[in-house]
């Protein structure tokens, strides 16, 4: 097994957590693993409603007027971003990305350095590698970035800025790239689609013959605590996802499954929905539904001597299980 950092137990704090993954991480680590963790929340109401151990960060885009503070810590988690969406009805989508992803990111970095944080762990996406993957091929750690999004490009444009800033001040940096991240409590897409099959509703794809990596929440957070002090976690980009890919329709079955419902699929030819969502402007569907995505974790599974705990199955399980 890997050596710990030279403090045993480093005090953590995580940006972001009251959301999906940073709350999951603040339990994890305070919890099963006894870290001393201190949430970094946005603002004093969420202050006045959290547990012990928390501390005021302010708007990520903002923080230079902020009295944050954070003395103390040796290990940031920054899960804290302006995420994707679907239909964006900003002015400027880039801007406000790169206000809050990139500036926001590199002004909380700079601080870190400041107060002596020695290692800085940056949630960032699979989108910085690309949005699909083709014949066969998977995304891969040193892939060279190729986002096509405004998310996706502030993503990369705040890894590039946090090499620069951890080389010249020896801060060390982790970088972690997910796919789609599911567990119980998921919003978005998901969670659209728990509900649709939960209610039994028809859906015509029972023909989708694509591949797409998933994480389970459980396994992400599991890599995140394993970079908070692995020796060989530093400078590096590293993937996750279950292990496995999965297409759209399996998928599907598999949810069905976990909730012992049945799946009503319909196998309607893929030609016919993209035709269908290219004519209301709805493309990027279409892609989510029957592209691939797939990504190679071998690098992170060899360099951090580390599996994905939970296999998608169970990951499943655990996401339609009523909290």
């Amino acid at each position: 097994m890997f050596e710990e950092m030279v403090v045993e137990k480093p005090v953590i704090g995580v940006t972001g957590a009251t959301g999906f993954v940073g709350s999951a991480i603040i339990r994890m680590l305070s919890g099963a693993k006894g870290y001393e963790c201190v949430a970094l929340l946005r603002s004093a109401k969420k202050l006045e409603s959290y547990s012990d151990g928390a501390r005021e960060i302010g708007e990520l885009e903002d923080l230079n007027q902020s009295s944050l503070d954070l003395t103390g810590l040796d290990v940031v988690i920054h899960c804290a971003a302006r995420v994707h969406v679907m239909d964006d009805t900003s002015s400027d989508p880039m801007a406000e990305f790169r206000r809050v992803n990139v500036n926001g990111t590199l002004d909380l970095a700079r601080k870190c350095v400041e107060a002596g944080v020695r290692r800085f762990i940056f949630i960032s996406s699979i989108k910085v590698n690309g949005e699909m993957t083709r014949n066969g091929a998977a995304f891969r750690h040193n892939d060279v970035p190729a986002p096509e999004d405004a998310y996706g490009t502030s993503k990369a444009e705040a890894e590039a800025a946090l090499h620069t800033l951890s080389e010249k001040t020896g801060m060390e940096l982790v970088i972690i790239r997910p796919p789609l991240v599911y567990g119980p409590g998921v919003k978005g897409n998901f969670a659209s689609l728990l509900r649709i099959i939960g209610k039994g509703i028809p859906l015509p794809l029972g023909a989708v013959n694509n591949a797409r990596s998933l994480v389970a929440l459980d396994n992400l957070v599991d890599l995140i605590v394993c970079c908070v002090s692995h020796p060989k976690a530093s400078g590096q980009v590293f993937l996750v996802s279950d292990g496995k890919p999965i297409s759209t329709t399996d998928l599907l079955r598999g949810i069905a499954t976990a909730m012992n419902r049945r799946c009503w699929l319909l196998p309607v030819p893929e030609w016919v929905f993209r035709v269908g969502l290219g004519l209301i402007g709805k493309k990027a569907i279409a892609d989510r539904l029957f592209g691939s995505l797939v990504v190679d974790i071998s690098h992170t599974k060899e360099t951090l001597d580390w599996e994905p705990p939970i296999s998608l199955e169970e990951g499943l399980r655990r996401a339609i299980a009523p909290s």
